[in-house]
């Protein structure tokens, strides 16, 4: 019976193969592998990762670049505090037109300081163009905020919002092309403007604006279109300039169109509006304006 016992073989513990061994082996690693990758990036996404910031980089690099260039391209607004400027982009611009007709560029143009030019054009010309003049750096936000609203609503970009300010910064520069690029220009070269005061600014202004067909400034516009200087403007004369200045070659003082007479009725008004004139003062210019232009 023991021998028995002992004669029984115990069951042998076999050692797996080779292969078997290899093949544990690589599942334990591979195993052991995903979990770490499940813990960090793999390498595509490292790389990807690093060639957006590196995108990103280079994109900020080449705007700030791209931002100096253009604040540096731009003209300063400097040597206007004591010189008046030889000649203007609109200048330019309409001699270039008469030279493709094959005429002689017009240009009538004298020079008058801000206190030898009436009040009342000066004060018809802010209160028709730009009322809060005084009270902004170059742009009026708020007109500026309802000229964009209705930028959007009309699908373009239309006139408007634009301070005498920026009108000049046009006139001087950049002429009259229409575009976001040329917009950002011009509220540029407005705060460089600003630096050079109210006055200044009004006054360049006022003798560089058109006047008509080859026309420039308030001193010749009084000259040539009510035979006297620029300070001996009356109420109704300067109103009747101002409303020519949405269109200055399309609205003539001696054939006065209907937009015209309705325009300046509405600038000799705004000085009632402001208190710049007294109501007695302000009938009897309506009746001067009635007897040079029309009835409204």
């Amino acid at each position: 019976m023991f021998k028995a016992a002992r004669s029984r073989k115990q069951p042998q513990l076999r050692r797996p193969r080779g292969r078997t061994v290899a093949r544990a082996r690589a599942s334990a690693g591979s195993s052991g592998e995903r979990r770490s990758e499940e813990g960090r990036p793999s390498r595509k996404r490292r790389r990807r990762g690093g060639g957006f910031l590196r995108l990103a980089g280079a994109a900020i690099l080449c705007l700030s670049a791209f931002t100096v260039l253009f604040y540096l391209g731009l003209p300063s607004s400097e040597p206007l505090r004591k010189s008046h400027p030889a000649s203007t982009a609109i200048i330019d611009a309409r001699a270039h037109e008469a030279r493709a007709r094959g005429r002689a560029a017009r240009r009538i143009q004298q020079w008058m300081p801000l206190g030898h030019i009436s009040p009342w054009l000066q004060d018809a010309v802010v209160n028709s163009e730009d009322a809060r003049f005084y009270f902004h750096h170059g742009i009026d936000t708020v007109e500026f905020n309802r000229a964009l609203q209705k930028a959007m609503d009309d699908g373009k970009l239309g006139r408007g919002a634009s301070t005498l300010t920026q009108q000049l910064a046009k006139n001087l520069w950049l002429g009259e092309e229409r575009s976001l690029f040329r917009k950002a220009k011009e509220y540029v070269l407005a705060q460089r403007l600003e630096r050079l005061g109210k006055d200044r600014i009004l006054e360049l202004y006022l003798n560089e604006v058109e006047w008509g067909e080859g026309i420039y400034g308030a001193e010749a516009a009084a000259r040539t279109w009510f035979h006297k200087p620029a300070a001996a403007l009356s109420p109704e004369e300067a109103a009747v300039l101002t409303a020519m200045l949405p269109a200055p070659r399309n609205r003539n003082p001696r054939r006065p169109s209907p937009h015209l007479r309705a325009r300046a009725y509405q600038v000799l008004a705004l000085y009632g509006l402001y208190h710049q004139i007294e109501p007695r003062q302000l009938d009897e210019a309506r009746e001067r304006l009635r007897a040079l232009i029309g009835p409204a």
